[in-house]
């Protein structure tokens, strides 16, 4: 099954990697942030204007302090996620401007559906930190609207949550208010509870914004995702061999950077990239070329020992329909599969990530239930196979009123909440309703058992002072 899973063989990761050495070396990659090009050249780095030029020994040495596993730590200990190694975190949608409405509408995102992903995120046994951006709130400035999800981040749900980077001053005011939420920024300097989402502007270009959050990021020892959404024939090459190569250069460039701003501040290394469709220009997140992307990019960074992030959810649809659990379950299923250790959109998004939907939320969820189910282990042991039972049941038997069926059959299969196993009878007698006619439902349920958790009314009120501050 491994060998069918992975795309790439050794050789070919070797070749993709002598490739990015190329092309880091003689092309080099813009950065506009002043500080780091400073950065770069007082750590002998070849700097051209705005373009550095990268070794292969400068991209050993960044990895070399690079963590392979980290803890991001929650307000409430037994929430926080360990990044790395085996482990599996899954992270909601990410920037979706619009939301579609159970009657097939679309329509501006605001604040309150932010809010109702934070609890959303809260009451989830499947999603282990909350987002940020989450949608864009149409009824917040753009210069300030990071300021009020940060600060529901921190009220409406105790667990990790990704910080803001659409600037270096966001980062600031992300570190700021974390820290107020910790007892002090001190507290949280190379402790980390967020994760940044560092996204490099292809092709081989770091905007000011993005670099300057990396560098704020990195010193503070919070964790820097580093990744990039390109698509093959119109900001990277058409083919993905040479997809593979060029992103490779652009990640371990911004991996790079945050070691000479802290060695050792955590990292996670992974792209979103996929397919143009050339038929009309726009991206295509639901094509198979995003999964044997997904499978390729997580085998390199296994290669340089990077904690992994992978794309979840995705779909080109504009509707939770089955072109939506199609196009997203092949997604999330391949790149769990493939080892990724931080999933991020793995619930709500629609519409090439234009779009969230509280039903496709609950769907994209049910998926992620089930694929947890399916890594944990067998635990094969004697007492597991079970050689008495099956001689007392011998040949011909039953084992349903078996004691050791009664004693097992709420605990050893995965019961879903939310798919029908119901006969076609009952099906028709409960009004033949389709799960994306169910799910409403089962979304004001599930706003019905949201508890906000327990939070100081001081720090919910040095938070509020801190927004006032920034505002005026």
């Amino acid at each position: 099954m491994y060998k069918r899973m992975n795309i790439l063989t050794k050789a070919d990761v070797s070749k993709i990697h002598a490739a990015t050495v190329d092309i880091l070396t003689d092309i080099g990659i813009n950065f506009y942030e002043p500080e780091a090009l400073d950065i770069f050249k007082q750590h002998g780095f070849k700097v051209d204007g705005n373009t550095v030029h990268m070794e292969e020994s400068h991209i050993r040495k960044a990895l070399n302090t690079t963590p392979a596993q980290f803890q991001v730590h929650a307000r409430h200990p037994e929430k926080s996620v360990t990044i790395g190694g085996d482990h599996l975190v899954l992270v909601p949608g990410y920037g979706a401007a619009a939301m579609i409405t159970k009657d097939k509408k679309q329509r501006p995102a605001v604040m309150a559906d932010y809010d109702y992903f934070c609890r959303l995120v809260q009451t989830s046994d499947s999603i282990d930190m909350n987002g940020c951006l989450m949608v864009e709130p149409s009824d917040r400035s753009p210069q300030s609207a990071h300021l009020d999800m940060l600060k529901s981040n921190i009220l409406l749900c105790d667990k990790p949550f990704l910080g803001s980077s659409v600037s270096r001053q966001a980062a600031r005011d992300a570190i700021e208010m974390a820290g107020i939420a910790w007892g002090g920024a001190a507290e949280i300097k190379n402790r980390p509870v967020m994760v940044a989402i560092i996204s490099s502007l292809s092709p081989l270009q770091y905007s000011a914004e993005m670099a300057g959050a990396l560098i704020e990021y990195a010193r503070h020892g919070q964790v820097n995702m580093i990744g990039l959404l390109m698509m093959a024939g119109t900001t990277g090459p058409v083919t993905l061999p040479g997809l593979l190569a060029l992103q490779n250069a652009e990640m371990l460039a911004g991996v790079t950077l945050t070691q000479l701003v802290n060695p050792g501040a955590p990292v996670i290394y992974g792209a979103t990239s996929t397919a143009t469709d050339m038929r009309t220009g726009g991206l295509a997140i639901g094509a198979p070329e995003l999964s044997m992307l997904q499978n390729a990019t997580i085998q390199m960074g296994k290669f340089y020992g990077l904690p992994c992030r992978g794309s979840g959810g995705l779909s080109d649809a504009q509707y939770p329909d089955m072109q939506a659990g199609i196009e997203s379950t092949l997604a999330l299923t391949t790149t769990i599969m493939s080892g990724a250790n931080f999933v991020l959109h793995a619930c709500g998004i629609l519409g090439s990530y234009l779009a969230m939907s509280y039903e496709k939320f609950l769907a994209d969820e049910e998926i992620c239930s089930m694929l947890r189910r399916m890594l944990e282990p067998l635990e094969v042991t004697d007492e597991r196979i079970d050689l008495n039972t099956i001689q007392s049941v011998g040949i011909g038997g039953e084992y349903l009123t078996h004691p050791e069926t009664l004693a097992h059959c709420r605990t050893e299969f995965y019961l879903s909440g939310l798919m029908s196993r119901d006969d076609f009878t009952t099906w028709s007698d409960r009004g033949k309703k389709l799960l994306s006619e169910r799910l409403p439902d089962l979304f004001q349920k599930r706003m019905h058992t949201y508890v906000q958790p327990d939070i100081a009314n001081g720090i919910v009120k040095d938070l509020e002072h801190y927004i006032q501050s920034r505002m005026n």
